[in-house]
């Protein structure tokens, strides 16, 4: 199937069913879709060609991801920008990945001014409101057919150009094509089911550029309403999910965490949420356990990567409990099964497969996974060897097949010799009533290489000292494990989707080789 062939499924299934609703603005599957179509039509019109790149800056809003349908409709390429990043980082991204068509929120006008100040290859801009010196969509779109246009797709057609990385250097864009993006969709529908019948509300509440709107194409595949708000803030989550009745979301750990503690000060009616999706970051199991006690068994965890889009690998909202009871501490720390359409193997540096239980990189294998990065052959053919994506996560698979993840390759900490797993310190200090947050990293040390440093953001108003979370972490895991400093912080750097910048934290120490930040 084309991407846009899952829109259209939800539309044959209800044509006049709401299929996108933000305040009181709602979208019908008719609407979107002639609208989507529209937008393909004036795309081609203008000289919109096989794979052309087009990019949509815009906060979370219906109209933008209409956008993002009749780019796909058109057998363009999408370029997600995050609206909170830079302005250079931006452009940055028009330019490396070719983008030839800008669709833009009118708010974001400033931004789009200083873009047009810099070189690149962006031939059309259109504003998704009136009110900036460029076309509005409306006046772009208004003499064009409601009827979609005789594109004729490949599977291996590139359907986005996701970009990731390139904090140190240049971006990478990884290519996902209707192939792998089918997979990820077909995924989905496999681990969020229902019932015949039952009402599927999915609140778009972290950014559409990230997770949440590739997230939305299952539940716009099956004639479900897609919930959108602009930020996911706790309060704001649970007023959509008891006004809307909203039955899934996907949130990144940091925003669960939030959503927990905002709960023991307020009610909120959340009886209608079904899945709880959680993916993007390891996942504190003690704030975990308490989440299912608070909401239920509606967490399901994912594993994926930009290169193996968000479905690698699943935990069910029933594996979360073992006779009745939350599982154990081994089970939460898994990220489930892999999914039924891709191939997973713990490989050594050799690429041999290790025996259960040992730790090796996870590699994927499948129609899941990504063409290739944008222009660079060298990177590409470095990832994906034989086949196999090395996605650069260490980890092992137990004797029930549940994948664990130890950590990312490059996040390993080496100490006097000893491997230090930042994840496994996480998870004790993450088990800390007062802590919200936290990372670890190895900062420089003259002896030992590298030093064993938590950097830790504490909840509002509770407190923690720097010797008691290192004599806990003493306790459990031994001393070489231990943080050997404990950095206190009001924020830590994170990303448009909530995941916490590691690379920023560890850069921050290995600067000018400080032992503080």
């Amino acid at each position: 199937m084309a991407v846009i062939d899952f829109f259209d499924r939800g539309r044959a299934i209800d044509p006049a069913g709401v299929a996108y609703r933000a305040g009181d603005e709602t979208w019908t599957f008719d609407d979107a879709g002639a609208l989507s179509c529209r937008i393909a039509h004036a795309l081609l019109g203008a000289g919109a060609r096989h794979e052309s790149k087009v990019a949509v800056l815009s906060p979370n809003a219906p109209l933008a991801w209409i956008c993002v349908l009749g780019t796909w409709r058109a057998g363009a390429a999408w370029v997600p920008l995050n609206p909170a990043d830079p302005v250079q980082d931006n452009v940055r991204l028009l330019r490396r990945f070719d983008v030839e068509v800008l669709f833009y929120h009118p708010d974001l006008a400033h931004q789009v001014a200083e873009m047009k100040s810099a070189s690149h290859g962006v031939g059309l801009y259109v504003a998704l409101g009136a009110g900036t010196d460029d076309l509005s969509l409306d006046d772009w779109t208004a003499d064009r057919p409601d009827t979609p246009p005789p594109v004729r797709f490949a599977m291996d057609d590139v359907a986005v150009v996701a970009p990731t990385g390139g904090t140190t250097g240049e971006p990478k864009g990884v290519m996902n094509t209707h192939r792998s993006l089918s997979v990820m969709v077909a995924h989905q529908m496999m681990a969020l089911t229902y019932p015949a019948g039952a009402p599927i509300v999915n609140l778009a509440a972290a950014p559409m550029t990230h997770t949440a709107g590739l997230f939305s194409l299952q539940t716009t595949a099956r004639g479900g309403m897609v919930v959108i708000i602009p930020r996911a803030t706790p309060d704001g989550v649970l007023d959509a999910v008891e006004r809307h009745r909203v039955t899934e979301v996907f949130l990144p750990p940091t925003v669960v965490y939030r959503l927990m503690e905002t709960l023991e000060h307020r009610t909120a009616d959340t009886s209608s949420l079904r899945y709880l999706v959680y993916g993007a970051a390891p996942m504190s199991t003690e704030k975990l356990r308490a989440g299912i006690g608070r909401l239920g068994p509606v967490f399901l965890g994912g594993y994926g990567q930009t290169e193996a889009f968000a479905a690698i690998s699943f935990l069910r909202p029933d594996e979360h409990l073992i006779g009745g009871e939350v599982a154990p501490e081994e089970r939460l720390r898994s990220c489930g099964r892999p999914y039924p359409l891709v191939t997973v193997a713990i490989l050594d540096r050799d690429g041999a497969e290790v025996p259960q239980g040992r730790t090796g990189e996870i590699c994927v294998r499948g129609d899941l996974v990504m063409k290739g990065y944008y222009k660079d052959p060298v990177r590409t053919a470095e990832t994906v060897v034989d086949g196999w994506l090395h996605t650069g996560d260490l980890g092992h698979r137990d004797a029930e097949g549940y994948l664990h993840i130890t950590d990312r390759k490059k996040d390993l900490i080496i100490s006097g010799g000893f491997n230090v797993y930042p994840s496994e310190v996480e998870q004790v200090i993450w088990s800390h009533p007062a802590v919200q947050d936290c990372a670890v990293v190895g900062t420089p040390h003259p002896d030992w290489g590298e030093a064993v440093t938590a950097v830790v953001e504490l909840k509002a108003g509770q407190d923690a000292g720097e010797a008691e979370l290192i004599d806990r972490c003493r306790e459990r895991l031994g001393s070489v494990r231990a943080p050997k400093q404990v950095v206190f912080t009001d924020r830590l750097p994170r990303s448009g989707n909530g995941k916490v910048l590691k690379r920023e934290v560890r850069e921050a120490f290995w600067a000018d080789r400080r032992t503080r930040i």
